[in-house]
C-alpha cells in the first residue's frame, strides 16, 4: 500500500471512530519534507480533535493503527492526538490526548486499556512537529493548516530540537547517526533560520562545517538512507564537541 493510500485509510478509520470530533489529520516528518523511505522512515502525523477523547475512542484508534501496521513502513507510525485549541493557540510543552509509535507497540498489545489510560500528558517534541506542519506539512483531511495551526515561537521550536542533542557529547559514539544528523539540523536552523529535515540539515552542514568532518556527515547521511551500520574509527567526539561549540555560541 502506498503512503498516500495508507494515510487515506487512516483518515477513514479516524472519521469512523471520531465523527465530527475530528478536526483533521496532518503529516510532518520525512513524508512532509519529501525524503520518505519505506525502509528507514516512520509515518509521522498529528490528529487534531475538537473535544477530549473517551477511553473507548482511544482504544479504537490504537486498535485501528495496530491492524494497519502490516501495511506500514518498517519503522511503523508515530502519531499524536492533540486538541485543536492547543494547535490554534500554541501551548508549550504541548498537551496531548494520545500518543503511539513502534516503541509502544508491545505495551499496547499487552494491555490496550491500561496503555490508553496512561498515554497522555505534555510533549516538547510537538513544538517541532507543529513547526514542520506549518512549513512543509500537508493535511490528509480536515481544516486547512493555515486555519488550524497558530505560530510556534522560535524559542519553543529551538528548545524542542535542542532537546534531541542534549546527550550528544557523551552518547554520539553509541548512536552516531541520530546525533550527527540532529546536530546538523540544529546548527543549520540557528545559522540559516531554515527549518530543515535531518537530510537537509546534513546537506547544509556539508557546505558549512569544516571539511575535516565531511566524512562523518556523509557516512551518517548514507546510513540514515540505507540503514547500514555506521563505520568505526570516525572522530565522533571531536565532531560533537565542535558542533556543540557553534550551537552554544
Amino acid at each position: 500500500m502506498t503512503a498516500k493510500k495508507l494515510l487515506e485509510k487512516i483518515a477513514e478509520e479516524y472519521k469512523s471512530i471520531l465523527g465530527a470530533k475530528l478536526a483533521g489529520i496532518y503529516v510532518h516528518g520525512s513524508l512532509a519534507f519529501g525524503c520518505y523511505n519505506d525502509k528507514t522512515s516512520d509515518m509521522d502525523f498529528i490528529a487534531a480533535v475538537n473535544k477530549p477523547l473517551s477511553l473507548d475512542e482511544k482504544k479504537a484508534i490504537i486498535a485501528s493503527l495496530s491492524q494497519l501496521e502490516n501495511n506500514a513502513p518498517e519503522k511503523g507510525f508515530e502519531m499524536s492526538v492533540v486538541l485543536a485549541e492547543c494547535c490554534k493557540k500554541f501551548v508549550y510543552p504541548t498537551p496531548f490526548e494520545l500518543h503511539y509509535s513502534a516503541v509502544y507497540r508491545q505495551d499496547a498489545a499487552n494491555d490496550i486499556e491500561a496503555f490508553c489510560e496512561r498515554m497522555h500528558g505534555k510533549d516538547h517534541d510537538l513544538a517541532a512537529h507543529f513547526t514542520v506542519i506549518r512549513e512543509v506539512g500537508f493535511a490528509v483531511c480536515g481544516e486547512p493548516i493555515s486555519k488550524l495551526f497558530g505560530e510556534v515561537p522560535r524559542e519553543c521550536y529551538l528548545d524542542s530540537i535542542t532537546r534531541d542533542i542534549a546527550g550528544a557529547a557523551e552518547d554520539i559514539e553509541y548512536n552516531p547517526v541520530y546525533y550527527t544528523l540532529n546536530l546538523c539540523r540544529v546548527l543549520s536552523y540557528i545559522e540559516s533560520g531554515k527549518v530543515h529535515s535531518k537530510e537537509q540539515g546534513a546537506q547544509w552542514a556539508m557546505e558549512n562545517v569544516p571539511p575535516v568532518f565531511s566524512a562523518v556527515i556523509s557516512e551518517a547521511l548514507d546510513c540514515y538512507r540505507t540503514a547500514e551500520p555506521f563505520p568505526e574509527d570516525m572522530p565522533m567526539t571531536a565532531f560533537a564537541e565542535y558542533m556543540l561549540s557553534r550551537i552554544n555560541r
